[in-house]
């Protein structure tokens, strides 16, 4: 078993790895990276939002890998794919992500979050090829009684809004297929789930989200409305959790009972901050840009305060946060700067940007080595 920081290009080289959500920010990142560890990418996941702003789009990732439109709530579609595709290790991102789409159609959200996973796990579990599942699901899905505390995995799942709780149900499908199957004799997988903090970094342009609402309020010289200016939330850049995950599969690989669990990825306990602190951090990066924040004075109900405890990531997994928060700030606005100035340049910049910072965390230990570095 591989005992290194960074993801294993040994281990990633030449394998079959399907990346449900591809399209999404998260997952544009994760295909891009995996398709530079040298793995063969398949991609399962609707349209991308945002249509030619998406990253998925102005990064071009779909010329660099197989890339499939479809439904995670189409069981059928899931099942071909794995069949056709015989994937060895599969990271499930495809979800309803957004809180107050959930409240709007909250149906869809189940659907996809709670059925979704079901389908990509039932069709795991028959397809011999796969190794390693990792479910990636969400901080939100604990039941947050806003004690303050950062969460361990071991404490209570639930949610009190559409989005939260159909994480935790994840979570509890999640558990149920590694429970019932996944350590039975035989060649079922390794089955694991990842509950990331929030997550910064280029790219994103989804709605509701709080970098996006900064970067069009940036670029378009409008008011920036914020829901929750006082929420706490363990903010961190998306190639944190991303190397977690990636270096999770690999593990799980070797040892599906010893990795086969839930894991927690969040950045330090001093980068949990408010919203409005992290859009002042923003702010003092791109000076020359002027921000118009208002407060939206009845926003639907989130929660207040969000921690992370990473104790058994760091422990087990040798995984630890390599930025702080003004460094995934930093890395976040020059993706934005830079590829404002030359849109065509944002595959590139994504590319540079996951080298630089394999190097960081591989060096994470040695001192000096900041925000500068990219």
């Amino acid at each position: 078993m591989s005992s290194t920081t960074t993801p294993s290009r040994s281990f990633y080289e030449g394998r079959t790895v399907l990346v449900t959500g591809h399209t999404g920010f998260k997952g544009s990142w994760l295909a891009t990276w995996l398709h530079m560890l040298g793995a063969r990418v398949i991609g399962f996941a609707l349209p991308p939002e945002g249509g030619p702003l998406s990253m998925f789009e102005t990064t071009a990732l779909g010329s660099r890998i197989t890339s499939i439109e479809a439904d995670v709530r189409n069981a059928a579609a899931v099942e071909a794919c794995m069949r056709q595709h015989r994937p060895e290790v599969v990271f499930h991102l495809a979800a309803q992500s957004l809180v107050r789409r959930s409240y709007a159609d909250p149906l869809a959200t189940f659907a996809t979050n709670v059925l979704g996973t079901a389908h990509v796990l039932d069709a795991a579990l028959h397809t011999p090829s796969v190794r390693s599942v990792v479910v990636v699901t969400s901080d939100k899905c604990y039941d947050n009684v806003e004690s303050g505390r950062a969460f361990t995995e071991s404490d209570p799942l639930g949610g009190t809004d559409p989005y939260s709780a159909s994480k935790a149900c994840a979570e509890l499908v999640t558990a149920a297929y590694r429970s019932s199957f996944a350590h039975d004799v035989g060649a079922a997988p390794g089955i694991a789930s990842a509950r990331a903090g929030n997550v910064i970094g280029g790219g994103d342009w989804c709605e509701d989200r709080l970098i996006p609402d900064v970067m069009r309020a940036v670029q378009g010289e409008r008011p920036l409305v914020l829901r929750n200016p006082d929420s706490v939330r363990p903010w961190q850049h998306v190639l944190e959790p991303l190397r977690g995950y990636l270096l999770l599969a690999e593990r799980l690989a070797g040892d599906r009972v010893q990795f086969g669990s839930s894991w927690n990825f969040g950045p330090r306990d001093e980068d949990a901050i408010t919203v409005s602190e992290l859009v002042h951090r923003l702010a003092a990066v791109w000076p020359e840009k002027r921000l118009d924040v208002r407060i939206e004075p009845a926003a639907l109900h989130e929660a207040g305060v969000l921690r992370l405890d990473t104790t058994r990531a760091r422990m087990h997994l040798r995984w630890s946060p390599a930025l702080s928060i003004d460094e995934a700030v930093a890395l976040t606005v020059n993706w934005y700067r830079d590829t404002s100035a030359d849109p065509a340049s944002a595959g590139r910049i994504t590319i540079e940007q996951i080298a630089a910072y394999e190097r960081l965390a591989a060096l994470r230990s040695e001192p000096g080595l900041t925000a500068a570095a990219y």
